[in-house]
């Protein structure tokens, strides 16, 4: 069997390396020079615990190899991204490029899953582009939907070991796409169809946008009554029912600050409850960089002079290099935006292209406003007794 992959990015290379483990052998695709001439070295472009040590042993035992372009294969995932345009509307143009490259090298009888997140509908129009570009393989290209369910950190383990979404255009669709992925997932595999697998990963990162945005809801309305929120969310916790998130900044990533407007772009009237949850977590991080601007003002007013914000964290969560949708991000740059003096830390990023990142020690030893924005473990150690003020929007 041989597998090609569209897109090396945080779902595509671990899937790839995954596969490539079980002796198959893997071509992967990327339109990214510097991307495919790190990954035949055998090493890794994001930050993803045991990642790197299984791309080394697959490269070198010739299991996976990166490329510009397709080949002929059995099976093809598509893993590139899906974010959205002007207004919150899905863009699967990605998906769409990534579709037609692939047409000249299709044959009879063979599987095409697709693995990105998209809107109810995009697999089946994957399949209308097939169809019609090579209408002969209309009775024998099987196409399939099977979204990733994984947590950055812990995304080797969950692609193994989590259970799976299969939704075919057809009921031949989804069993070769079952037969597939028995190959190398040990969790459960569940028969679907395209629009239900396609709708059931909407669902998952809705809800959990949802729940947060109570979290993040409760700590506004904590503020304002002089409540510890964190203490609150404790005490409520031990409810044997009850289960409340911790707040944070807002909320980023590639699926939970995504995933929702796709459902809500779609079926705008039906959906009140997922709108409300997605404003209710951007203005969370609007009411973050409003608290800060008015301790700056306090400050300025004080002592004369402008202080320096230590912004402790970039990524969209702790321990990751990932900073697609990040809130974190959004506060440090609209400060830096607005002229203030802010000393942005990043201990999973060495550079940014558009943001000087300082050492975390430096920029705790010369802040006079310490801001944590992300809860990564370096943090753990900051004295939160310092003759400074410090923001903890994180709650450590």
């Amino acid at each position: 069997m041989k597998v090609v992959i569209m897109g090396l990015g945080y779902i595509g290379l671990p899937t790839a390396a995954l596969i490539a483990s079980k002796n198959i052998e893997v071509h992967g695709v990327d339109i990214n020079n510097g991307i495919i001439e790190i990954i035949n070295k055998g090493k890794i472009h994001i930050t993803e615990p045991d990642l790197e040590g299984l791309v080394s042993y697959v490269v070198s035992n010739k299991y996976l190899k990166a490329y510009t372009e397709p080949a002929k294969a059995d099976v093809f995932i598509i893993a590139v991204p899906t974010p959205f345009k002007n207004d919150n509307q899905p863009d699967i143009s990605y998906i769409e490029s990534a579709a037609k490259m692939l047409i000249p090298y299709l044959e009879k009888e063979n599987l095409v899953i697709l693995e990105s997140t998209s809107p109810v509908g995009t697999t089946e129009i994957l399949a209308d582009i097939f169809y019609q570009a090579r209408p002969e393989l209309k009775e024998n290209l099987y196409i399939s939907y099977c979204p990733e369910r994984v947590l950055p950190g812990k995304v080797i383990y969950e692609l193994e070991h989590n259970d799976r979404v299969i939704g075919g255009i057809n009921e031949k669709s989804t069993q070769k796409a079952y037969d597939f992925y028995s190959l190398f997932v040990k969790g459960e595999l569940h028969k679907s169809e395209a629009k239900t697998a396609e709708m059931c990963k909407l669902v998952e990162n809705s809800y959990r946008d949802v729940n947060i945005a109570f979290a993040n809801e409760l700590s506004l309305i904590c503020d304002k009554a002089g409540i510890d929120v964190y203490k609150l969310i404790n005490l409520a916790n031990r409810h044997p029912r009850v289960k409340i998130l911790k707040p944070g900044v807002g909320v980023g990533g590639h699926c939970i600050a995504v995933d929702p407007w796709f459902i809500v772009h779609d079926y705008k009237e039906e959906s009140k409850i997922i709108r409300c949850a997605r404003d209710v977590n951007n203005y969370k991080t609007q009411w973050v960089i409003n608290k800060i601007k008015e301790e700056i003002t306090l400050f300025i007013d004080k002592n004369g002079r402008k202080p320096s914000v230590a912004c402790l964290g970039l990524t969209f969560k702790a321990d990751i290099d990932d900073m697609r949708e990040s809130p974190a991000l959004n506060v440090t740059k609209t400060l830096i935006k607005e002229g203030h003096d802010v000393l942005p830390v990043e201990p999973n990023i060495r550079n940014h292209k558009d943001i000087k990142i300082y050492d975390y020690n430096e920029a705790v030893d010369k802040a006079d406003i310490i801001v944590l924005l992300v809860g990564h473990k370096e943090f753990k150690k900051i004295d939160l007794n310092v003759n400074k003020i410090v923001f903890d929007f994180v709650g450590f």
